[in-house]
């Protein structure tokens, strides 16, 4: 089975502090992963390894065919989509673009458009808008966007450079109920194309039936790693959130609430 990427004993420290310990997974042809684990547990972090924004203090790391240390590293990034709110940064220069011209953009991994643009790349960029219902946002500027029209645009922004690797980092934090519903339905269709989706997030509702696989991350470390159904149960999120929950499935998709056991004895 062919390896989309391979963490293997990854530590990373910094200032002396480890900050990943002993992290390994693998993600295989044909699986969608989501990365779980409660704000600072650690997911930004594997994400910077696998991005290679940071280097493994120890251990290996290969990621769509790039293995550290024996490769291009820019080179790879090429062939990786990201999302994620840490975008909204670039504000100041996507306000004034079009949402043609952001999608456009991807082509190029830019905020703006600094070349000139080829026909086919013009009408693969009308047709990301069009999948994504995103049609009307052609001409409007990224300050008339509502935050989930925003997040939307910036994945069709991601999938203008054809990536082999997409990753979703918390692409649902901000949004209303719809705009979520929104975004987790472009996110089923992306699943079903020859890519494959990392998605991290610390909302398991967010995982619809697209994901096959979950990490769980506690403190840099690694609570269970597998199928989805094997590795979202009751005991397994409560030592990863550090609090007693319960967990149910409904229409493929899990659901989480807090365990009130320690309540109905007071």
């Amino acid at each position: 089975m062919q390896k989309v990427l391979s963490l293997n004993n990854i530590i990373w420290r910094r200032n002396g502090e480890t900050i990943l310990n002993d992290i390994s997974f693998e993600v295989n042809d044909g699986e969608q992963w989501a990365v779980l684990g409660l704000n600072g547990a650690g997911k930004t972090s594997i994400l910077d390894i696998i991005m290679g924004y940071n280097y493994p203090t120890d251990g290996s790391a290969e990621v769509i065919g790039t293995e550290f240390g024996k490769a291009s590293l820019p080179e790879m990034r090429k062939r990786i989509g990201f999302v994620s709110s840490s975008l909204d940064k670039f504000h100041e220069t996507l306000n004034r673009e079009t949402g043609l011209n952001i999608v456009l953009s991807g082509k190029f991994s830019s905020f703006g458009i600094y070349q000139d643009i080829d026909r086919v790349s013009g009408e693969r960029a009308a047709s990301i808008l069009k999948e994504l219902n995103l049609e009307h946002l052609s001409d409007r500027t990224y300050n008339t966007f509502s935050q989930g029209e925003r997040r939307r645009i910036l994945i069709g922004r991601a999938l203008m450079g054809e990536p082999e690797l997409l990753i979703l980092d918390e692409p649902c934090s901000g949004l209303d109920i719809r705009a979520r519903e929104d975004v987790l339905k472009i996110v089923n269709r992306i699943s079903l194309e020859a890519r494959h989706l990392l998605y991290v997030t610390h909302h398991i509702e967010e995982l619809t039936s697209a994901i096959t696989h979950v990490l769980l991350i506690k403190d840099g470390g690694i609570v269970a790693a597998g199928p989805k159904k094997e590795v979202l149960t009751s005991e397994l999120l409560s030592d990863t959130y550090k609090t007693p929950v319960k967990v149910y499935f409904e229409n493929e998709r899990p659901w989480l609430v807090i365990d009130n056991m320690e309540g109905d004895n007071d």
